[in-house]
């Protein structure tokens, strides 16, 4: 087992990844959402190193080192899926099992759905599995939260990506701290809406002091890997969102498939992502879809940021589901 995390770059479907690995074993391959990078991990390298495994954690295309294709239809869900299969032939394996947090949910879900054959087992953190809805998602959220919702203001491009590349430190701090369970954003939790005439972060609570799990070096972490990018420092991340719908409609084909694999669910109680439309029907569901899956009691007082907030929770969570899986190939 190696003692330290090795940075690394890769080529995968023309695309050139940032990935950081730490151990040897068994692939765990730990998918980051937004606005993160592999930095957002660093509590679960050593831990599952320890215990046997491989643990790569990429920044996923268009975020932080890694590349930042320029048309916005290259980071859609069959994109992002493929890029999580080529990596695991890239890095020499047949097998991997993946774990999202946030957007990294989504693309570790759908990669297990469609993938069943190289994914040993999949795990999410924050972001449940959600069947195929009968309409676009994005019109729907705009009809029952309006237009402020967050997903719906990242629509445009240049508007959100100017805003949150304006002062890096001020959108980390607020966005990691805001939406956290230690902010009142999140007692109890609610959408994420800016009101007409605000802008992005003005819906954030103020910071004054850092919740204890989050430190000023880490903030300046997340900075540093992101500064090189300039304007367009969340311009990748945001091209997530600007395939919502899109996503919907390639996805059609596959709707009904569940998935098969062993898969865990974990997330906070204080999780902004509870309070989305639907979530109440849904989350006691799960199972309808994946009959294997393992659902892990809400944790008390956790926010969205998951795998940061509560480390020792999540890391536990992991190796036990990890240690109950079969052998790799």
């Amino acid at each position: 087992m190696t003692s330290t995390v090795e940075h690394s770059f890769v080529e995968v479907n023309g695309v050139r990844l940032h990935i950081a690995e730490q151990g040897r074993g068994p692939l765990v391959v730990l998918l980051h959402g937004f606005p993160e990078c592999w930095y957002s991990w660093r509590h679960q390298f050593a831990p599952l190193a320890a215990a046997g495994y491989r643990v790569v954690a990429p920044d996923q295309r268009g975020y932080a080192r890694s590349e930042q294709p320029a048309d916005i239809g290259s980071y859609t869900l069959l994109h992002l899926t493929g890029d999580v299969v080529a990596l695991i032939r890239a890095l020499g394996e047949e097998q991997a099992v993946v774990v999202g947090h946030d957007w990294g949910a989504p693309v570790a879900w759908t990669t297990a759905r469609l993938r069943p054959d190289l994914v040993r087992g999949v795990a999410g953190l924050s972001v449940p599995p959600a069947p195929r809805s009968p309409m676009a998602p994005l019109p729907y959220f705009r009809e029952i939260l309006g237009p402020g919702f967050y997903q719906i203001y990242f629509q445009e491009p240049g508007v959100a990506d100017a805003e949150l590349a304006q002062d890096l430190t001020a959108t980390f701090r607020s966005m990691l701290a805001g939406g956290s369970g230690d902010s009142a954003f999140t007692d109890p939790p609610v959408p994420w809406v800016i009101p007409e005439g605000a802008k992005l972060l003005d819906a954030m609570p103020e910071v004054a002091e850092l919740p204890g799990w989050l430190s000023q070096e880490d903030i300046d972490t997340f900075v540093g890997e992101y500064a090189r990018l300039g304007a367009r420092a969340f311009t990748g991340g945001l091209n997530w969102y600007r395939n919502i719908d899109r996503n919907w409609e390639l996805l059609a084909p596959f709707d009904g498939r569940g998935i098969d694999v062993p898969a865990l669910y974990l997330a906070g109680d204080r999780d902004l992502v509870r309070a989305f439309p639907g979530m109440a029907e849904l989350l006691p569901a799960l199972e309808r879809t994946m009959p294997n899956l393992r659902q892990a009691p809400p944790l008390p007082g956790c926010g969205h940021w998951t795998q940061q907030e509560r480390p020792e929770e999540v890391n536990a969570a992991l190796l036990e589901f990890l240690a109950e899986l079969p052998a790799a190939k």
